[in-house]
């Protein structure tokens, strides 16, 4: 169940209604538990981007571990993304799933972008919503 006043349900048919974590973006994003892995779908402009659904509970586990605030650190596939950041653990060997949580090569990074505020939406974390340099933290 969505909360903090998000619009839609998490469906194809009533996606969620969601801005990326600088409120620059808007993005739909839902569930599609029928896809093969099951997936988290965003679209954001026209570009659909597709992540591992197990992603949202991988990561909420791992900050809950963690304890602290983590910094997002969102970059494109092609670019390294910086240490000790929610963008590196989501491309690192030494996560649950041993490497990227992005399922379409080429579209596979911007997960520190996309997936914490449906993480926020489910009451899952709380994210920081500056210009720059968010963090996320488990609820």
């Amino acid at each position: 169940m969505a909360q903090n006043g998000v619009k839609g349900t998490g469906t194809r048919e009533d996606p969620w209604q969601l801005k990326t974590p600088s409120g620059q973006s808007d993005v739909e994003a839902y569930r599609d538990e029928a896809a093969d892995p099951p997936a988290l779908i965003v679209v954001a402009a026209k570009t659909e981007v597709r992540y591992l659904l197990r992603s949202l509970d991988d990561l909420h586990a791992m900050l809950v571990a963690r304890g602290d605030w983590m910094p997002l650190g969102s970059t494109d596939e092609q670019k390294t993304p910086a240490e000790g950041t929610v963008e590196a653990w989501a491309r690192s060997p030494e996560n649950p799933v041993s490497g990227w949580y992005g399922l379409k090569k080429g579209l596979r990074g911007r997960f520190a972008n996309y997936v914490p505020p449906v993480m926020e939406a489910l009451g899952l974390a709380e994210v920081e919503h500056n210009p720059k340099g968010n963090r996320i933290r488990a609820l």
